[in-house]
């Protein structure tokens, strides 16, 4: 199977959503764009989500991608941090969905496996291979590089041929 086009991917999170928009270039992954959505401590939950939704919604239109990809659903210890980051994972999905973008997730476990070969590795790990594969001058955000993770795990799934990655959402 072919690259897919353009993909945005999505790491939520209600204080600091990371986003990238990634593509495959006669077989290459590149980064187009990433970067983060950071929402200071002072802004209540429902003005954080506005702002995200907004902000993907202004990256959909400006690089046009085809699909979205985001991280599945992490455990969390406790109820009001699951319940925050499900809203934030809603709001990304739903921009990507008015978008007509079709959403597939992706669990931890399997994106860090795709980009560092093993689903154990530790953050810094995760962006240091994602600086390499991607041949970047800098190393990104934390939000940005798992975003970008993603976008690779997703490309991954592409360039093996067998079939898209799982059913979206």
């Amino acid at each position: 199977m072919s690259s897919p086009g353009r993909i945005l991917c999505i790491d939520p999170s209600l204080r600091g959503t990371g986003y990238g928009i990634v593509e495959s270039v006669q077989g290459k992954a590149r980064a187009v764009s990433f970067g983060e959505i950071r929402n200071p401590q002072k802004l209540s939950q429902s003005t954080c989500l506005l702002r995200i939704h907004e902000r993907l919604r202004d990256v959909i239109a400006e690089f046009s991608p085809v699909l979205c990809a985001v991280e599945g659903v992490i455990y969390v210890q406790s109820f009001r941090t699951a319940i925050t980051l499900g809203a934030a994972r809603g709001t990304a999905v739903l921009a990507a969905t008015q978008a007509g973008l079709p959403v597939y997730e992706f669990a931890p476990r399997r994106i860090k496996q795709a980009v560092v070969g093993r689903g154990g590795a530790q953050k810094d790990q995760v962006a240091f291979m994602v600086r390499t594969l991607l041949e970047l001058r800098e190393t990104p955000s934390p939000d940005a590089a798992d975003a970008l993770a993603i976008g690779l795990a997703c490309l991954n799934e592409f360039s093996r041929g067998t079939s898209v990655p799982r059913s979206p959402l």
